[in-house]
């Protein structure tokens, strides 16, 4: 167990936070544009934004809920994961260069572009909220559940410390501090994997049917580990979850920004497969070795669980016990100023796209249409929405403390695929959508996710303290996806008279 921080835990986790600042710093002195704040002025090059995509993804998600999840269900936590490769496929089939030519700063910018931009960008907004903010919970209860470890200190004031921070490095730095912090942790957190990986390995004579025998002859499943059904979820079940993450992934907003920082529709979509190459390593590295790896050496290790068999500091830190497994307080001390790395730059990413929607959607394209705002007072209302969402971050992460990331993630995708993807596939694709098909759809898909996830067990259970959830699906996109196309669709078809008079009025 690691009782007491090491010195170089401290060390190296305090090194990230002077580096992470020395790049706000140096980002601050050229964010001093509306431009540079939302999307660093165009000029991240497709090497540097597909590291930076993959830095988005490879979050704490991944790498602590990922080896979690495995250790406690084993197969079935790829679930999770490779339902993402077939949504990226759809963003840079779709998705990356239509967004790039058509949009400016915020995913609402393309549904804007024929349809009437008030009501559009309130929706864009509520829904790209409602997705960074629940991404930002899962961020929050990592580092939450990372530094008590670390550190000792309480689970509340770590949340705080982390949303400082985020907040400190997007008001000031923008899209470039988010980028670079982004680009350094995905070589971090790749070398992190590969390093454990290469040890665990190590440690069984680079043989993997060995490290497959420890881990089920040890785990409660049995060779049962390696099986689907570790879950308990349903075909229905499965299939929600699977389809929540295939259409989340290009429905996630701090995602769909990233494609605005590039200069053209080419270098997006070329830095969409530079990111996937990352992310798939990544993947590959934690399913393939890691996962198992930390139920083989974890499990019923005394140093690293309790007498009834959880691990200390919860499932969601079964990576950093591997850490130390393999490498004492050196690896530990590395693993876990990466994975602080690798928090700190998701939450980065997700506020600039949520403080976007409040400043660029809300006040520019809301609040003072028809006025003329100078970008002074855009980029203040900016840094302003960044301590809002700083604010409610916080709070929120400590609401939901003790939860699996990985099983928060499944919801946010849900959100994500039911509300933002249909509107922004749909006023791309699809010649005959209204605005009033669009807004029925949008807020229909937004509501019932956010209903069902409320009423599901990760929320009216977990959270509530309810004894039984009313809707027996954590992850409802199978139910909430369909509802949000079925009534654009229906809505937009009623309405097509009203159209052409109410986009000639926006206009």
């Amino acid at each position: 167990m690691q009782s007491s921080p090491s010195g170089v835990a401290i060390g190296l986790f305090f090194g990230v936070i002077a580096i992470t600042l020395a790049i706000t710093y140096w980002a601050a002195r050229r964010s001093n544009s509306a431009a540079q704040l939302y999307a660093a002025g165009g000029s991240i090059t497709a090497g540097q934004n597909g590291l930076a995509i993959a830095g988005d993804l490879l979050s704490a998600a991944l790498f602590l809920g990922g080896i979690g999840m495995y250790f406690t269900s084993g197969y079935d936590a790829i679930l999770y994961f490779f339902p993402a490769m077939a949504g990226f496929a759809l963003m840079l089939g779709f998705i990356a260069g239509p967004l790039r030519r058509l949009g400016k700063y915020t995913f609402a910018d393309v549904a804007c572009a024929r349809l009437n931009p008030v009501p559009i960008r309130i929706l864009a907004a509520f829904s790209s909220l409602a997705v960074t903010l629940m991404y930002m919970i899962i961020q929050m209860v990592g580092a939450g559940g990372l530094i008590q470890i670390l550190f000792g200190i309480p689970y509340t004031y770590a949340v705080i410390i982390v949303g400082s921070l985020m907040v400190i490095y997007v008001a000031f730095g923008g899209m470039l501090a988010t980028t670079w912090v982004q680009i350094i942790k995905a070589i971090l957190m790749l070398s992190g994997l590969a390093v454990m990986s290469i040890l665990a390995l190590a440690h069984v004579g680079w043989n993997l049917d060995e490290l497959y025998s420890r881990a089920a002859s040890v785990h409660k499943l049995g060779e049962g580990l390696f099986q689907p059904g570790g879950l308990n979820l349903s075909v229905a079940q499965a299939a929600s979850l699977s389809l929540a993450i295939a259409l989340g992934i290009p429905g996630m907003p701090h995602i769909l920004m990233r494609f605005f920082t590039v200069p053209n529709p080419n270098t997006a979509r070329k830095s969409l497969v530079i990111g996937m190459v990352f992310i798939g390593l990544a993947y590959t590295m934690v399913f393939l070795v890691l996962g198992a790896a930390g139920t083989a050496f974890i499990t019923g290790n005394p140093d690293f669980v309790d007498a009834a068999g959880k691990p200390h500091g919860g499932t969601n830190m079964v990576a950093l016990h591997l850490a130390s497994f393999l490498g004492g307080n050196v690896l530990f001390g590395a693993v876990a100023a990466v994975a602080f790395a690798t928090i700190l730059a998701v939450v980065s990413g997700l506020t600039v796209a949520a403080a976007s929607a409040l400043s660029h959607d809300i006040y520019v394209g809301v609040l003072a249409k028809g006025k003329k705002i100078n970008e002074k007072t855009e980029t203040t209302v900016f840094r302003v929405s960044c301590l809002v969402i700083g604010g409610l971050s916080i709070l929120l992460g400590i609401a939901f403390e003790g939860q699996n990331i990985i099983y928060l993630t499944g919801m946010l995708y849900s959100i994500a695929a039911s509300a933002c993807f249909p509107v922004l596939v749909m006023s791309m694709y699809w010649r005959r959508l209204t605005t009033q098909g669009a807004l029925a759809g949008g807020y229909a898909g937004l509501v019932s996710s956010l209903i069902l996830i409320t009423i599901g067990p990760s929320v009216w259970v977990a959270v509530l303290k309810n004894a039984t959830p009313i809707l027996p699906i954590e992850q409802p996109a199978i139910i909430s996806v369909p509802v949000a196309f079925i009534t654009m669709i229906l809505v937009s078809l009623m309405t097509q008279e009203a159209q052409r008079p109410a986009t000639a009025a926006a206009e």
